[in-house]
């Protein structure tokens, strides 16, 4: 089924058609039509599969609907998010596929002056995309009402209740004074945060899961490579230096990582900026929005900007650092391979953090294919940063082995 053959408006198929969706994904597929209907969901599909537009269509041709003119009837949809970065990137999804209708979108989050937000907020908007910490200071102020909400969306929901956000959930739920619809969207939740989500909805509300054996998107492969601590710098070098024209985002632990791997990156004459949370918001944006453009390649980052990065052309991941969080590896390595792209995630992994490999590997239910090199690659990898097999070859060997067959198991008689 294409997105011409839904029941949607021809301004919103006509953006879908310029961003390039013909054919809705797995999830869009299967959450359009029950959030049209007005029914709760409860989504969990892969990041990269397209989650933001499979609640973003519905809402915005809703909003498109009902509305008689542009101007603005109250906020009629919440979109609860935990973090800058991807309030951001949703707010950009929201405004590309209500171009030329009557929905009128905006984003607001805290670090940065608030009375730009607070004029928006006056002039009228539908749909309102928010961190929770600004938007509570803004409900408090009285510059958000709530009384015209019919719809919250909550997007990386697990992220959101594992923090410590269920409070403010069920806080702007008793404030929903109309019937409302709630939409839970996450590519990870355990057992316990999905109770949690569980008891935020209707007990009629509609579950989907999408590939629930295997949380990371097919488009991505991904590999590991044993390299201890101190040597990890030269591999990714080396790395770096083997793809000239690719762009690639490295994740490290903490911000004291990010700010010291760009400088051992800036001492190899390879330019490299970072991104993490102590860094001024409008900093944080002004890197995001460079990097998007091509202005610079490489990018260094902490899980705080796992879940924001929504970039169509990363061709490369690499997990300087194991996450400290078996379900960060999946929002990590997601930033590759989004959409229809094909993607490469590589670990490097340190003695010292096998057994985070190992909890990683039991989260995806299988292992990490392990990319070797001989203790004489290696040694040369450190010394010259020119092993004789580069990671590349490493990996077009693994894309091109032929693979081996399983087994059949005898049946007993």
């Amino acid at each position: 089924m294409k997105f011409d053959q839904y029941y949607i408006s021809e301004e919103i198929k006509k953006n879908l058609s310029l961003l390039g969706f013909k054919r809705p994904t797995d999830i869009q597929f299967k959450s359009i039509p029950s959030i049209m209907k007005g029914e709760d969901v409860l989504a969990i599909a892969q990041t990269g599969t397209g989650k933001t537009a499979a609640f973003a269509i519905p809402v915005i041709n809703k909003i498109h609907t009902i509305k008689t003119s542009k101007s603005s009837y109250g906020i009629k949809c919440i979109v609860m998010v935990p973090t800058r970065e991807l309030a951001v990137q949703i707010g950009d999804v929201f405004n590309s596929i209500a171009r030329h209708t009557k929905a009128k979108a905006f984003v607001v989050y805290g670090g940065v002056e608030q009375d730009t937000q607070i004029k928006k907020l006056q002039d009228g908007i539908d749909i309102l995309v928010a961190t929770p910490g600004r938007m509570f200071d803004l409900i408090s102020q009285g510059y958000i009402k709530l009384d015209s909400v019919d719809t919250l969306i909550l997007d990386e929901a697990d992220h959101m209740l594992d923090l410590g956000f269920i409070k403010d959930i069920r806080y702007v739920k008793k404030m929903l004074t109309r019937k409302h619809q709630t939409l839970f969207f996450s590519a990870t939740i355990n057992k316990e945060i999905k109770k949690l989500a569980f008891s935020q909805v209707k007990t009629s509300a509609i579950r989907i899961q999408i590939s629930p054996d295997d949380p990371v998107s097919k488009n991505v492969s991904h590999f590991v490579m044993f390299v201890e601590m101190d040597d990890k710098r030269f591999f990714l070098e080396r790395f770096i230096k083997d793809h000239p024209d690719s762009k690639i985002i490295v994740f490290v632990r903490t911000r004291v990582r990010a700010e010291r791997v760009a400088k051992a990156m800036e001492r190899v004459q390879i330019e490299a900026f970072t991104i993490h949370g102590e860094k001024e918001q409008n900093s944080r944006s002004d890197v995001m929005q460079k990097f998007k453009n091509g202005d610079f390649r490489l990018l260094i980052a902490t899980d705080v900007s796992a879940r924001g990065i929504d970039i169509a052309d990363v061709n490369y991941v690499i997990n300087y650092d194991l996450p400290e969080k078996a379900e960060n590896y999946v929002h990590r390595v997601g930033r590759t391979g989004r959409g229809v792209n094909k993607g490469i995630a590589v670990s490097f992994c340190s003695t010292e953090e096998k057994e985070r490999l190992s909890e990683i590997q039991t989260f995806l239910n299988k292992n990490i294919e392990v990319m070797k090199t001989s203790k004489a690659d290696y040694a040369l990898a450190i010394e010259s940063t020119a092993a004789v097999d580069d990671i590349q070859t490493l990996i077009e060997n693994f894309e091109h082995r032929p693979r081996r067959k399983k087994k059949k198991s005898k049946k007993k008689k």
